[in-house]
Parts: C-alpha cells; structure tokens; sequence
C-alpha cells in the first residue's frame, strides 16, 4: 500500500517544482464537552500519505527532504483514551516520511522547509488556524530576504494539481470503488427484500449501516435518504423517520464508503412489492431516461451532453403522462419541467461522494476522459399537493448508478443493484 501513495507524492513533486505543497490534516471537531464525533481524514492528505491521523501536516517539496510530517508524538496516557499512535518513528517506517517531527515543532521548522523554493502549493481560506500557520512562516521568511535568501513569492491552489489527479482513477482505486458498490448493492437488495408497509424509515436506514459495517466499510458515504411516501419527492430529505404506508413507493439514496472511496447510489420499489400502473409509469421515464444518459457516459463526451441526453427523455415523458405541455423544446427552453426535475443529472465520484475535479475548462464544460467516474442520476418528483393528475401526486423517482468512462464506453460499477420493473419487482418479492 506504501508504493501507491509514493507513486502519487512522486507525481505532485513533478508537478510542482520547483515548489512546496502543504496540507493540513483535518481537525477533530467535538460533538459536546470532551465527545468527538467520528474522525474522518481530510481526502487530499489522505490521498498522498495514507495517514489517517489528526493534528498532522504534510509538506510535500522538491529539495530533500522531500517528504516530511509533522505528527503526534507517542503518548502512552492519550492513547490509553484515545488509540494508538503512529508517532515520529512510525511516521518513517511505517509511511516512508523522509523526515518526522512533533506537530508542536511546525512554527519553527516551517520557515526552513519553504525557504528557497519560488513556489507553495496552498490551499487559504479553508481553515483559520492553519491560515495562521502558513502566514507566520512566510513573514519569517520575508524578514530574512534582507539576507539574500530566497522565500515562496508565488501561492498557488493545491487543486490545480492534486484535484486534476484524483479525478481520473488508477486500477487500485477502481477496485476500492467496485467493492464498495458491491457493498452498496447488498445493503439496497437487502432492503429490497425485507421492506413492507408499517416499518419506519430510519428501520432501513438501520439495515443499511449494519450491511456496511458487517461487510467492513468504514462508514456510509454520506448520510442516507429514506423516503417513503411523499417524502420521496424531498430530495435531501434526512429525518428518516416516517412510518410506511401500504402503496408508497421508497426511495433509498445510500452508499458506503470503502478504503475512503464512496459509493453513491439511489434505487426506488414499491413497499407493496409491485409498482401500481402511474408508479409503474413515472418509474420507466426516469429509467429510460438514465439509460439514454449512460449511454452518453463516453470518451470525449461532456456532462451536458450526459445531462440533455435524461432531460429530453424526462421531458418527453412528462409530456407523454399529461404533467407539463409539450412540446419537447419549448417545455426545455422556459423550463417548466422543473417542477418535476431541478437538478443536474451527474457529479464526479471518488474519495468524496461529490468529488474534486473542474466541470469546466478554458470557459466549456471539460470533456471526458477514461478513468473518470461519475454518478448518472435523473429523477422526477410529484410533490403530493401538485395541480396534476391526482394519480400521480406524491411519487418521487430516482435512480442513480456510479458510471465509469472507459476507452470502451460506460462501465456501470454498481450494476449488481436491480433497476429494471421486473428485477425492482423479483427482488422486492425475495
């Protein structure tokens, strides 16, 4: 595991000379009094050390040493609480650092890691006191040109780089996503086959943390969508805690993360185990429609591409049902669908659930590449109070896959989930 976080330092130390990349840990925050909540490892430190631990910093630089961090050092009383330690000689041996040193020795040493180099790599704004940090080392550093010394007289956003890297995938990480889809796909078939009218939503919301953390995934991705009911039609709703009703439709937006790689993947079946014929056809639009857009999931393609590909078949298929006015190009142009479906159809995938990468390039949307991975995820809502049909109030449709571009077209990692009518309806029937 240590050759692959190598391989990423090696490539960013190519990328930025002559320079320096600095990167702080994520901070622990507290949940109340002395109680944290769950640490989870800022993505990008993560990315280049394999070091899951706080209150670390990472400099990255072109002159030796060129890996070194700065760590907790071994407490035997903390970690009687808190948990081993790598300390500065794991930091080392364990995690190839070319040089190690207390966390509390930063504000010296800093200084004379950045000194002589034109160029740092980092990232202001996201934390105060790393703020803080970073400019204290460079006044010192500027105090001392009187000496003829050199200092970095250019910031640059780590992203340009580091972001730029993680968007397109190696084989390794492809492996980490796939079983974390293949993890993902048990819990939504497991909820498939046990859900029925009466249990509460945050009953599933249950049964899909204990599949992910039985199957060895650290944590969900994010926090997962129950939603039965009209609750369906709520995008981002969170509460989980409705009861289910006979003939709702349950929309379950959930995945896990797995070697800190996320799945995202959304499925929506009928509690009563079989669709009802207006379910039955809101459901085959939108599956019809993230079909269309898979397809599009290609190399030198585009994300609108992806995106106009499911909106002109939702479109089509909200004129079909009688829910908007065709036709097809004036309901796109005035946006009336969006009632019906306001948001965009994809979002890059990887260590976060909405993962880093530009969207655009040189002012157009950036065309695809192989090893990009993406969710593809179109839907349609019926709010229960809308001036429709009223067979079609309160359903709410999504289905979303995580897409990878390939030289040979879209791979769908999380296929293994069922999406079809009739293998929505086999695996609701067990």
């Amino acid at each position: 595991m240590a050759e692959r976080f190598k391989e990423r330092r090696e490539r960013v130390l190519h990328a930025i000379e002559p320079g320096a990349l600095v990167l702080f840990s994520a901070p622990v925050a507290l949940r109340n009094n002395d109680v944290e909540h769950e640490y989870r490892q800022d993505s990008d430190f993560y990315y280049l050390t394999g070091f899951d631990e706080p209150e670390s910093v990472l400099v990255l630089k072109s002159t030796a040493p060129h890996f070194v961090l700065f760590v907790r050092p071994r407490n035997p009383e903390r970690e009687t609480w808190d948990g081993p330690r790598a300390g500065i000689d794991g930091a080392t041996r364990d995690f190839g650092a070319d040089a190690a040193y207390p966390i509390d020795e930063l504000h010296e040493r800093l200084p004379d890691l950045l000194g002589s180099l034109p160029r740092l790599f980092y990232r202001v704004g996201a934390e105060p006191a790393a703020d803080a940090q970073v400019h204290k080392a460079l006044a010192t550093l500027r105090r001392r040109a009187r000496l003829g010394l050199e200092w970095p007289t250019s910031l640059v956003e780590p992203d340009v780089v580091l972001h730029e890297m993680r968007l397109k995938k190696d084989a390794t990480e492809l492996e980490l996503m796939r079983e974390a889809a293949a993890i993902t796909a048990e819990a939504h078939i497991e909820l498939m086959r046990t859900t029925r009218a009466g249990m509460y939503e945050y009953e599933l919301e249950g049964l899909l943390r204990r599949t992910f953390r039985a199957r060895g995934a650290e944590r969900p991705a994010y926090s997962p969508i129950v939603g039965s009911g009209p609750n369906a039609t709520i995008l981002h709703h969170r509460r989980n805690d409705r009861r289910i009703e006979p003939g709702d439709l349950v929309l379950v937006d959930a995945g896990c993360e797995y070697g800190y790689y996320a799945s995202d993947v959304t499925r929506t079946f009928p509690a009563d185990k079989r669709f009802s014929p207006p379910q039955r056809d809101v459901y085959q639009v939108v599956l019809d429609s993230q079909l269309a857009a898979i397809e599009k999931t290609r190399v030198g393609g585009t994300l609108d591409e992806v995106h106009r590909a499911a909106l002109e078949v939702i479109v089509d298929g909200l004129i079909a049902l009688g829910l908007i006015d065709g036709p097809r190009d004036a309901a796109i142009a005035d946006g009336r669908y969006k009632r019906f479906y306001m948001h965009r159809t994809s979002h890059w995938l990887g260590m976060d659930v909405h993962d880093v990468g530009r969207y655009f390039k040189d002012g157009a949307p950036r065309k695809l590449e192989a090893g990009m991975v993406l969710t593809v995820e179109p839907g349609i809502y019926v709010s229960a109070d809308a001036e429709v049909d009223p067979r079609f109030r309160g359903i709410g449709v999504r289905i979303e896959d995580d897409v990878l571009v390939s030289p040979e077209g879209p791979v769908v990692i999380s296929d293994a989930v069922p999406k079809t009518v009739d293998e929505v309806e086999r695996a609701c029937a067990g």
